[in-house]
């Protein structure tokens, strides 16, 4: 054994005593060489991987503080390379740590299979993973420990001298371990309260992919390191002194922000190094008791807050109710000296703890059987996410639910319910329970009424309003952003889906009866190609919602059947090719040359607006004779107008407006995309209200990436005052286009 080797196993031993001594050593030594000789493993390469693995235990046991098991499976990865080593150590050693090792196995031969997580092979990835919640940490800790290695590889620091027992990692290597440390396990990590080791991930990859960006912050940090600290010990000072007063055992420490947490603010924030304001945290940690640690945190809160103007938009209670993860603190961000924002955190020892290990401190405060049931809770979470259909669709939620916040939701009750940032009123709809979910037509917040896409805050009160008639849409899954309740309105949709078809299947099947027609699936799919549906699914819907009329599915399949046997003959006469004239504008499929005149003083005659293309007077017209709603009203280049056509060409009749002018206004749906300038909305106002003053019946607005889209609705006279709007509207500036 080579000396940085024997190093590695005496950190271990003095970490682990129980794992490296007596009749549990010795298993562990035979288990390991029977591995190893199982796999053919050369002397040189044992030592290496027994070295990687060693390095990653120690992780696994100073930083995350897992358990036992945990370090044996660390130890044992490297030379069981099949799920049948791993059983057969179960059988022989530990049974938790043939688990462990096969999830790592399985984690391992995905890898060799594709080594990009950005592929479906995730779903798999993560069903490893919820196995055993040890892989994951092991998984983590491996992580670090060669991201660390690559650190030492990239550094400009030339007076260092690079070690040599390092391996020779080419530049794709570290840039795809780079991007798989902060796309996958630094959320990982930070969702497990493992904040120590998120940050140091987040800050290598930054290092390895940015690297210009990083030495940039970096060398600027350095460079006001002096003015930092002296500022952090004038702020300090006075906050001791009173802390000493109140007897209170404590100690300060400043933290800098991480070089990954300023870059991304200068990102988002759209500023260089020096417009960020924040690169500082004061933590002030109180050895106290576990009954006076709340009192006496908030003892500490009122103590800094009389001395410094808080920002009460900034603190963050997480003491009353402690982050999923077990993370319990209490922050606030107040005026210091100079004029400068300061963040404070509050905190006990054992808290602090917690903040720097995560679950497994947590485990050791709190108990095995509690650390049991926090294990299951995030197991579930897990599973919630995997239940979402598309791979790459569940990888983004995923995802996000790692890096979201979490908000806290009460019912009437008083019951609280914990949501990620950013859930709407739906959302909580579902986490109550699927039926309710189903059926949720809005709900009353904090006494107000408020829609189902409306997102919560922590502390609302939420009563969810529901519908018998109520039935989940397809739009739903837009604004939702759990993944529980994209799961369940899919899963509904599907069986709502099913239904819709049987209905119209039964509906199809009784119509044809009493016409004393046979139904056949062949030339009913005939039908459906000839009436232009694709998806079967959308044509039984249509049937069974009675957007279609089943008489005209009735005369179309009788005339596929008479052509199928032969039996269909044109009774009408033949015409030459030269006879043929070609008519622009509708076709006139009546033969009764009879014109429908529009005029709002029109009597007797039943009648509506097309709302697909509303026509306004001027406009060329046709009228389309409907089955229950009378005569509906089109225009000639209205986008439903071909297919209007081919399948009903029958029903349709010339129509013209009556007379020189009309007498009443109709409403005009306009869209606007401009510039997102400060005083356009303004400008685009005056416009209609000054110089045409039309009515405005609504106007909407949506700005993205300083360009706005509007939607605006109007009552106009006719086609001459429309154009007339148009074209002002278009000379506004900053508007780029106005389009009907």
């Amino acid at each position: 054994m080579n000396s940085k080797l024997l190093h590695l196993y005496r950190e271990l031993r003095e970490q682990q005593r129980t794992v490296f001594e007596g009749k549990e050593y010795r298993e562990l030594k035979q288990a390991i060489s029977r591995a190893a000789a199982e796999n053919g493993l050369r002397l040189s390469d044992r030592r290496r991987q027994m070295q990687e693995a060693a390095e990653t235990a120690i992780i696994v046991s100073r930083e995350i503080g897992m358990s036992p098991e945990g370090i044996k499976a660390c130890l044992m990865a490297p030379f069981v390379s099949s799920t049948e080593q791993a059983a057969s150590v179960g059988k022989r050693q530990d049974s938790k740590v043939g688990i462990i090792l096969e999830g790592i196995i399985n984690i391992q031969q995905l890898y060799q299979k594709n080594a990009s997580i950005k592929t479906e092979n995730f779903r798999n990835l993560l069903v490893s993973f919820a196995k055993d919640m040890r892989v994951i940490l092991i998984m983590i800790a491996s992580c670090a420990n060669i991201m660390r290695k690559m650190s030492t590889l990239c550094s400009e620091d030339k007076e260092k001298p690079l070690s040599d027992d390092l391996p020779d990692y080419t530049p794709e290597q570290m840039e795809l371990a780079a991007t798989e440390a902060s796309y996958l396990y630094a959320p990982l990590a930070h969702k497990l309260g493992l904040y120590k080791i998120k940050s140091e991930l987040e800050d290598i990859s930054l290092k390895i992919l940015e690297h210009k960006a990083y030495y940039h912050i970096k060398e600027k940090l350095n460079s006001t390191k002096k003015a930092r600290d002296t500022y952090i010990e004038n702020f300090i000072e006075p906050i001791e002194r009173l802390l000493a007063e109140q007897n209170l055992k404590f100690h300060i420490k400043g933290r800098t922000k991480s070089i990954h947490s300023i870059w991304q603010k200068m990102k988002k924030q759209k500023c260089d190094f020096e417009g960020v304001y924040d690169l500082f945290a004061i933590r002030i940690i109180i050895d106290s008791p576990l009954q006076k640690e709340k009192a006496q945190c908030w003892q500490v809160y009122s103590i800094i807050t009389d001395m410094y103007q808080p920002n009460p938009k900034r603190l963050r209670d997480w003491l009353s109710i402690p982050k999923s993860n077990g993370y319990e603190s209490l922050h606030i961000t107040v005026l210091g000296p100079e004029q400068k924002w300061v963040e404070v955190q509050i905190r006990t020892e054992r808290m602090d703890d917690i903040a720097e290990h995560g679950l497994a401190a947590h485990w050791r405060y709190k108990g095995v059987k509690n650390g049991e049931r926090g294990i299951e809770n995030w197991l579930s979470s897990i599973r919630a996410a995997l239940e979402v259909g598309d791979n790459m669709q569940m990888m983004d939620q995923f995802k996000a639910d790692l890096e979201s916040d979490e908000i806290y939701v009460f019912t009437p009750k008083g019951d609280l319910h914990k949501l990620v940032a950013g859930a709407t009123v739906l959302d909580f709809a579902y986490s109550i329970h699927t039926n309710i979910g189903d059926h949720c037509t809005g709900a009353i917040v904090n006494d107000k009424n408020a829609s189902m896409r409306q997102r919560l805050n922590s502390g609302d009160q939420v009563t969810i309003l529901t519908s018998a008639n109520q039935n989940p849409k397809a739009a739903w899954l837009d604004f939702v952003v759990t993944g529980r309740a994209k799961s369940k309105i899919r899963q509904s949709l599907n069986e709502l889906q099913a239904k819709a078809s049987s209905i119209a299947k039964e509906t199809l099947e009784r119509k044809f009866r009493n016409r004393k027609i046979e139904l056949n699936g062949n030339y009913l799919n005939t039908v459906m190609k000839k009436m232009g549906y694709k998806d079967t699914y959308e044509f039984f819907r249509r049937v069974a919602d009675e957007q279609i009329d089943i008489n005209d599915i009735i005369e179309i399949y009788q005339q596929v059947v008479r052509r199928e046997n032969g039996e269909f003959e044109s009774t009408a006469p033949q015409h030459k090719a030269d006879e043929f004239v070609f008519e622009h504008g509708v076709r006139e499929e009546a033969t009764s040359g009879e014109e429908l005149v529009v005029d709002h003083n029109i009597k007797g005659l039943d009648y509506t607006l097309a709302k697909c293309c509303s026509p306004v007077y001027g406009d060329n017209i046709f009228g389309f004779i409907t089955i229950n709603n009378g005569i509906r009203i089109h225009r000639t280049n209205c986008p439903n107008a071909t297919a209007l056509r081919e399948r009903y060409g029958y029903r349709i009749i010339k129509a013209r407006w009556a007379g020189k002018g009309a007498k009443g206004t109709y409403p005009i749906v306009l869209h606007i995309v401009g510039q997102d300038n400060l005083g356009v909305v303004n400008n685009i106002s005056s416009v209609l209200s000054k110089d045409e003053k039309v009515n405005i019946r609504s106007f909407s607005i949506d700005s993205h990436d300083g360009l706005f889209e509007g939607t605006l609705t109007i009552m106009i006279n006719d086609t001459r005052q429309l154009d007339s709007i148009i074209k002002k509207l278009r000379g506004v500036k900053g508007v780029k286009n106005v389009s009907r």
